[in-house]
């Protein structure tokens, strides 16, 4: 089992270690379950309280928090993200054995870097180009002429249809599909007719895409997911859609073809994004959240109906369906008032 020293974890992440730098962990857990060979974490203050009584070998803490506990402790201006950071140390990925499993299928021309590994039953189209130490699990297909990056893995079963671009670091979780067709269709005659989805996907580096998620192919243009964006499970991403670099989508979200996200947006959960909008940069969307014009600012935005008791709710809906005739009740009292004003000055 893998285990640091509060002093070796702070060389290496930074931080100031107060109350004995030789406390030794080998996991991480929270204040409640916490036993002596964990690490703990406060990031919250709503579980403050926990801090006293926690059974944690070692605590990490904000500045702010500093003095609150006599454990020993790495005190970091972000404790959420040394959290993270000494999460990935005590918890590294299991290494892949390099190499090329027997039972896997590659095509002509195909180019794997001899550091990359490639599990059985995994498909790699002509000519496609896997990069160093990357991973392709059991069940993937890697179409014709896609490029991968180094560092990539890809959990079993992910599809990446053809002619994708894909740069380093790429983390693809099972079922997840990239350069899937648009829904691209035209009537004519009564009757649909498919238009052919000839862009690509783009994918920058160090991006993660959770599971049966989905990025469509583009129309005519590429689908654009820019450096450091990462979206959750079960998300549709259609065609032609740009996500700025370091935008986080929570999952079971939608954006519709040919949306633009800015960079470092957070959209909730459930949120769906019509299609040819615009997101300014730094834009939070809440969940369930229809966005329905673009948004030019930065800023937080919701649209959610409140919870409410049923017969509540059905009485107010009955009353939104009036706003309009309401609100042109009002203006014209509004100027009936201005009217009698006039007339007893």
């Amino acid at each position: 089992m893998t285990s640091y020293c509060l002093t070796d974890i702070a060389a290496q992440l930074g931080g100031r270690v107060l109350g004995g730098g030789g406390v030794r962990v080998t996991q991480i857990a929270t204040l409640e379950n916490a036993q002596p060979h964990h690490i703990s974490f406060l990031t919250n203050s709503k579980y403050r309280a926990q801090l006293a009584g926690t059974k944690a070998g070692a605590v990490i803490l904000g500045e702010a928090d500093a003095d609150a506990t006599s454990l020993p402790r790495i005190i970091s201006d972000n404790p959420y993200a040394y959290f993270a950071k000494v999460s990935a140390l005590l918890n590294p990925l299991p290494e892949a054995k390099p190499g090329v499993h027997s039972a896997a299928v590659i095509g002509d021309g195909a180019k794997i870097d001899v550091t990359a590994s490639v599990a059985a039953t995994a498909v790699i189209g002509e000519n496609a180009v896997i990069g160093a130490y990357s991973v392709v699990g059991e069940g993937c297909y890697i179409g014709a002429n896609t490029v991968i990056g180094s560092h990539a893995r890809l959990y079993p079963h992910v599809v990446i249809y053809q002619d994708c671009v894909i740069g380093d670091n790429l983390i693809a979780h099972a079922g997840s599909v990239i350069g899937s067709d648009g829904f691209g269709i035209a009537m004519d005659e009564g009757r649909w007719i498919k238009i052919p989805q000839i862009g690509r996907v783009v994918i920058g580096n160090d991006v993660e895409i959770g599971a049966n998620t989905t990025i469509d192919r583009g129309a005519l243009n590429d689908t654009v997911i820019e450096d450091g964006v990462k979206l959750d499970n079960q998300i549709q991403i259609a065609h032609n859609v740009r996500i700025g670099a370091h935008t986080a989508i929570a999952g079971c979200a939608g954006v519709a073809g040919s949306a633009v996200i800015g960079r470092y947006c957070l959209i909730g959960g459930g949120a769906r994004i019509l299609g040819h909008l615009e997101l300014a940069d730094h834009v939070e969307i809440a969940a369930h959240t229809l966005v329905g014009k673009s948004i030019r600012e930065a800023g937080a935005y919701a649209a959610i109906y409140p919870l409410a008791k049923q017969d509540d709710w059905r009485r107010n809906t009955v009353h939104l369906r009036h706003l309009d005739e309401l609100a042109k009740r009002i203006r014209a009292l509004e100027q009936e008032m201005e009217l009698l004003k006039g007339k007893q000055s």
